[in-house]
């Protein structure tokens, strides 16, 4: 699944043989156009998946009320409102350092009639309200750690806002082992897309961070209790709960 439409306001890529480094890409979408092409993209099935493998790993998620979600980099409010319907009694909350993406982010919140239990803000991670410190009981993001020039300011985040014995739940794109790979995954996933989209996918990929990179960021970030797991060829999930 092509993640979505960027714009690049500095060159991305050609990506070395064997992608020993990521290379980073810009954190926000800006452009009106864009943000509304990225919401309007039909991306039902993957962030469906995404709720799914959350409820899995976190099956106790549902069996009480006052359960305080917080979903970081939430973009246009996709799985934010698909966390929502699928845990009735949380009340949710959005972050996202992007005011377009927040406009379409309401927009799709009301139209699901959700606006009593599910609310976005502006925030530029790692800079949190302190009155949200320590109050979520199940942190979530999705495909916003390849986005960050420092993978830190998610980890500081989940650190700062996650209550104790709270949930985790990171999804992102796993970072191929080498240039052929990713042309074998783009051709594959991304085939038949608008080249804009294609390119995307292609630079998504080339920033994404490997598994033994993650797990060395939850290691200095004092979140050890977290596990990291591949999910799919292009994928990986950060899980667990926080002591």
């Amino acid at each position: 699944m092509v993640q979505g439409i960027r714009r690049y306001d500095r060159p991305v890529g050609p990506f070395d043989a064997n992608l020993a480094q990521r290379v980073p890409e810009p954190p926000l979408m800006e452009a009106p156009d864009q943000a509304r092409a990225y919401s309007e993209a039909d991306f039902a099935a993957a962030h469906e998946a995404i709720v799914d493998d959350v409820v899995r790993r976190h099956p106790d998620l549902g069996r009480g009320e006052g359960l305080h979600v917080v979903d970081l980099g939430c973009g246009p409010a996709d799985v934010t409102v698909r966390l929502a319907r699928r845990l009735p009694d949380a009340r949710v909350l959005g972050l996202d350092a992007g005011p377009v993406m927040l406009g379409l982010a309401r927009a799709r919140i009301d139209a699901h009639g959700l606006g009593s239990t599910v609310t976005v803000a502006r925030a530029h991670l790692p800079d949190v309200d302190e009155g949200l410190r320590g109050r979520f009981g199940l942190v979530v993001s999705n495909s916003l750690l390849h986005h960050l020039e420092d993978p830190s300011a998610l980890w500081s985040s989940v650190a700062a806002l996650a209550a104790p014995g709270a949930a985790v739940h990171v999804a992102d794109l796993c970072r191929p082992d080498d240039a052929a790979t990713l042309d074998a995954l783009v051709t594959r996933y991304a085939s038949g897309e608008p080249e804009v989209l294609v390119e995307d996918f292609r630079n998504s990929l080339a920033a994404a961070h490997r598994p033994d990179e993650v797990r060395a960021q939850l290691a200095a970030a004092g979140l050890d209790a977290l596990q990291v797991a591949v999910i799919s060829d292009r994928h990986l999930v950060v899980w667990g709960r926080l002591a």
